[in-house]
Parts: C-alpha cells; structure tokens; sequence
C-alpha cells in the first residue's frame, strides 16, 4: 500500500512557492521585530514581572523559529526528512500498516525517539517500551481508538532517550480505510515539543511566582491599614458615658463592621470627644479609596476634626476647614462626613453634614432622619460652606450616626428604611450598647464591599 505520508520518499513540489515564501517573510520580520523588543526591554533579575516578561518573549521567539521553520519545511519538501542541524522542534512521520505488517519511519523519527537509524522501527506493540510508564496507557488508548473507532489521534508522551534524558513528543495521526471500510494502516507525524513545554514551564512559573508577590503585598498593605486603623479609631471598647455624670448625659457605644474577607479595608471612621468647654463632640464618616492609602487619609482627617472640635471650631466651619485640607492634599480624595456638638445641660445639638447620611432620631418607639442642612462632599468644591442645623433631644432619645455599606450592594435610603424599622427594639433596649447589637444582628452577618461604622448615643432617662 502506498505510504500517506512519508518523510524519506520524493514528494511532488507545490505548485505556487509564492504565498508559502511570503508567509516565512512576514514570519522572518516578525521575528526580528520581536526580539528587537526583547533586547530593548529591561532586564531586571530580581524583578518577576520582568522575568515573566523575557520568558514570554522566549515563548514568542521559540514559536516564530518553529513557524519558520515548518514553512520552509512546506515550501521545500512538504514530507520531512532527516535534518540533524536542526535546532527546534524536529518533525519526524511513520506509517504502519496493519495488512503488511510493514513500518516506515522517517529518518527525523529515530532521532526523535533516540532510536539508532540502523535499528528496525518499531511496531504499534513495541512503541510503548520508548514511553515513561506512566503515559503508557495514554498512548495505548490513543492508538486503539484510532484503530477501532477511527478517530484521529492528537496527544503528548515522554520518552526515555539513552543521550539525554525524557523528552517529550506531541504525535498526530489519522487511521486509512481500506476499500471495505476497515482500517487498513494508521500515519503519525511526532514532533519533539521539549522545550516548548520548557518555555511553557517557565512562562508558568514566573507568572504563579508574580502572583505570589502580588498576593503577599496586597496581604502586607491589609494588615498595614487594619493595623492603622485600628490604631486611630477610638480606643474604647463597649458603653462609654460623656460626660461621666451630670444632667444630659449619653450612653455610648459604636460599632466597625469589616467588609468581607476578600475586600480591602476603607476609610470609615467614627468618634466620640468630651471637649474642654463641656460639650461632646460626635462623628462618623468616610473617605473614598482602599487600603493603606485610604487608612492613613481617614487618620490625618481624624486628626484634624479632634484638633478643631478641641479649639471650638462649630460643625459647619469645621466641615468647611476639611474641604479646604482635602482640596490641598497631594493625592486628591473624596470624603463624607457628618459631625454634631452636644451640650449635655442643655440637651442640644448643633450638627452639620457634607454628602453624608443624616443621623437618625428614636423616640417613642418611632424613627425619623433629622432634617439636614446644605453640604456637599468633601474635596469635591473649593471654598464651600456648610450649613448648620439644631435638635433638642429628651430623656430617653436613641441618636444613631452610620456610614454606607450597611447593606451591600443597595443605595443609603435602603439602610436607612431599615435602621428605621428597628424603632421597637430600640425602645426596649436598656443601653446604647443594646442597640448597636440590634445593628449588628440586622446587618453584621452580611457579604460586604466596604466596611461600615454605627455610632449610637442614648440621652440617660
């Protein structure tokens, strides 16, 4: 039967070089091209991203001198023959045939194979002794299916070669019918993919090891902007009173609650300050951005918010001094904010609010948002002023300050609504304490994007 495909007989010349020569002109171009980028590119040993880099260009290159080559292979003999010279990825072809029990291999296959070129080739049975163990069964249900069901073969094994180790062959083949429909004899061509698959290795590794990198940064700055905020945000645990005793005192408690284990830490921040002149200050807010950029931005913005409220600076020209800070920072940012003053003989609030969610009154077992005066967000207008407004609370009142992301996913009014319709168990919470549990309840246990503080102030009965 005469050979489909064999490499050490004369095959007819294709009868247009043309497009054959202009693809391995455009291939050859390509190639030059490519490793002019590669040589320009900086070559940092240390860095992985650049490693990751150069190996990919070695993957490029490796693949344009393949391509390369197998034009040239399918412009000057389309039947590969033996090429000891060549340098990458050798193409070798065998046949055999099932009524004649003849094999034909070419003279590149030996060499794939690490055969001697004087040795006999070997049968369907015999390949199997070239092949690691483990990727025996591979090969054999390969070779089965394409015998019995006639489908075509397309896989990788490794070989043991005597001169240098495993190597690894990618074969391809298809079964010939013979007139009555049966398999008459099955044609491969191998082709030794080392060190593509080497190439492929490295381009993995470098890649995982970037990856590695990137995860144990990203773990350092998260524990670094926990470990910041934590350290700025009010060190009280549990229900605090301001002041201690007296008329009008409140009962405090607050609450961060983190965002999901995958998310990075924000800028929320809240507070609670006895002041010199008697009074309380109260705040909650939060500043755009992730990480130990948006941590150390919520710190400086705390800082100053203490230090202005500590000098008697009022709500509204207080938010009016942080517009101007967040306007003149070197890394440009957007805040929320909402901040009150208590006097506690007096039971009187003078608050003010920029962008920020208003805080929310409990009274007799109901709920309202206070009314909130003209602010817009911080950063976001130079030179803008913040309107005040004033509260008389009673006896009894639940003052409850928030920031977004209490309910992931949904816009503020969604929160709001709920925080509202926890009304009763407001009213029969003896603490602040008490309530900022009801808050966790409702909403501590979620998947969140961004974290969330609550701040609750209970006006002793």
């Amino acid at each position: 039967m005469p050979s489909h495909l064999s490499a050490d007989r004369p095959a007819a010349q294709p009868s247009e070089r043309g497009p054959v020569d202009a693809l391995i002109s455009q291939t050859r171009r390509l190639k030059g091209e490519v490793d002019a980028v590669r040589r320009d590119a900086p070559a940092d040993a240390a860095d992985p991203r650049e490693r990751w880099r150069h190996a990919l260009y070695d993957l490029a290159l490796h693949q344009l001198d393949d391509l390369d080559r197998h034009l040239a292979q399918l412009r000057d003999d389309p039947l590969p023959a033996s090429r000891h010279d060549s340098p990458v990825s050798p193409v070798g072809s065998a046949e055999w045939d099932l009524l004649t029990d003849e094999v034909r291999w070419s003279g590149e296959l030996y060499r794939i194979l690490g055969r001697d070129p004087a040795a006999a080739p070997l049968t369907l049975d015999e390949l199997p002794s070239l092949v690691l163990e483990e990727d025996r069964p591979g090969l054999t249900a390969m070779v089965t299916d394409c015998l019995v069901d006639a489908r075509p073969i397309d896989g990788e094994f490794r070989v043991v070669r005597p001169d240098d180790g495993v190597r690894t062959v990618h074969m391809m083949g298809e079964p010939v019918l013979g007139a009555d429909g049966s398999t008459a004899s099955m044609w491969a061509v191998l082709r030794d993919v080392s060190e593509l698959r080497r190439c492929r290795r490295a381009v993995s590794e470098t890649r995982d090891s970037l990856h590695r990198r990137r995860d144990a940064a990203a773990r350092t700055e998260h524990r670094l902007a926990v470990e910041l905020q934590e350290a700025v945000l009010p060190t009280w645990h549990g229900p605090l009173r301001l002041p201690p005793a007296g008329p009008g005192t409140l009962g405090l408690a607050a609450a961060h609650l983190p965002p999901s284990a995958h998310a990075r830490i924000g800028g929320d921040w809240y507070d609670a300050l006895e002041l010199p002149d008697g009074t309380t200050l109260l705040g909650v807010g939060e500043l755009t951005g992730h990480g130990v950029g948006a941590a150390s931005g919520m710190a400086m913005l705390l800082g100053a918010v203490r230090g202005m409220a500590m000098t008697g600076t009022a709500p509204g020209p207080l938010l009016a001094c942080l517009n101007r800070l967040l306007d003149t920072t070197a890394q440009p940012a957007l805040g929320s904010a909402v901040c009150l003053r208590y006097r506690p003989n007096t039971r009187s609030l003078l608050w003010a609010q920029a962008g920020h969610p208003a805080p929310l009154l409990f009274r007799g077992g109901t709920g309202r948002a206070l009314d909130a005066p003209d602010g817009v967000l911080l950063g976001a207008v130079s030179g803008a002023s913040y309107g005040q407004a004033e509260e008389t609370l009673e006896a009894g009142d639940v003052l409850l300050l928030h920031t977004d992301g209490l309910v992931p996913g949904h816009a503020g009014t969604t929160a709001v609504h709920r925080l509202l319709a926890l009304a009763p168990r407001f009213a029969a919470a003896r603490t602040a304490q008490d309530c900022v549990r009801v808050v966790a309840e409702e909403f501590g246990e979620r998947e969140r994007d961004d974290a969330a503080c609550v701040l609750v102030a209970r006006v002793a009965p």
